[in-house]
């Protein structure tokens, strides 16, 4: 029961997802993100002036935009990029030291860039989800202490998937869904085998995962487009959306998905 009256502004609910992950296409086109919590790692100016290819493009009001370079980090291996430590010493702690490419990051035939390499040749934008969710899945389980908790955690989001994973698969792979998942499959299994959930290898226990990404996952946004002051900047929004559109079109934010244990349930 609410006991107060709410008022504009008020949270109503948050919630940190159980595991994230960028959308690959959107990360190959340069939409800087932190890679565990996929906060914008670009200034609202920077945004609008690669979006519009307008470098001379500048934006009022600076001190509303909280992106603060100082603060990123980046894994010691791979150069990968977080907002913070802590997000870095995060990852590190649940599944990057299993998925850290190293000084492999941008060959081509490392197991993990294959993977995501197929996927995009399977799936193109608009993104839905991303098979590193999956991937990211199955790296904390074999990163976990607890492997039956983590386990769990993800069981719930298996259950539900069941009678969707044939309609999924499609909706995400198209007419030959079924041969493109066996390629995935076989990718992830090269990539990442955990014998304490090798039933996920299996041809049905992969469909349930895909079904899992496609029907949980939780869109996650980030748009660094302020709009504090909308009146007064309501006509250098609409001069910047239209060169973006121009450049863009609606191809705008930085884009992932990700599984929450409350809101994907």
């Amino acid at each position: 029961w609410q006991l107060t009256a709410l008022k504009e502004g008020d949270v109503l609910f948050e919630e940190k997802p159980l595991v994230s992950a960028q959308f690959s296409w959107n990360e190959l086109y340069k939409y800087l993100a932190c890679e565990f919590c996929l906060k914008s790692l670009e200034s609202a100016e920077e945004m609008v002036r690669r979006l519009a290819n307008n470098p001379g493009l500048s934006l009022p009001h600076p001190e509303c935009c909280d992106v603060d370079p100082s603060t990123f980090a980046q894994c010691s291996q791979c150069q990968v990029l977080y907002c913070s430590p802590v997000c870095r010493d995060l990852a590190a702690e649940q599944y990057h030291q299993v998925l850290c490419k190293g000084s492999s990051k941008d060959d081509p035939e490392h197991p993990l860039n294959r993977l995501v390499n197929e996927w995009r040749a399977f799936h193109y934008p608009p993104e839905t989800t991303s098979v590193m969710l999956i991937a990211k899945m199955i790296a904390m389980v074999k990163q976990a202490k607890d492997k039956d908790l983590i386990v769990s955690q993800f069981s719930t989001f298996v259950k539900n998937a069941a009678s969707e994973q044939e309609h999924i698969a499609h909706k995400l792979l198209g007419e030959q869904f079924q041969v493109q998942r066996e390629v995935l499959r076989s990718l992830v299994s090269d990539a990442l085998f955990e014998e304490s959930v090798q039933e996920w290898f299996t041809p049905e226990g992969f469909s349930l995962l895909f079904a899992l990404v496609g029907t949980n996952g939780q869109g996650i946004e980030n748009l660094q487009l302020n709009e504090a002051e909308k009146k007064e900047l309501d006509e250098l929004i609409e001069k910047i959306y239209n060169e973006i559109d121009e450049v863009s079109g609606e191809f705008l934010d930085c884009e992932g998905s990700g599984l929450y244990q409350l809101q994907s349930a």
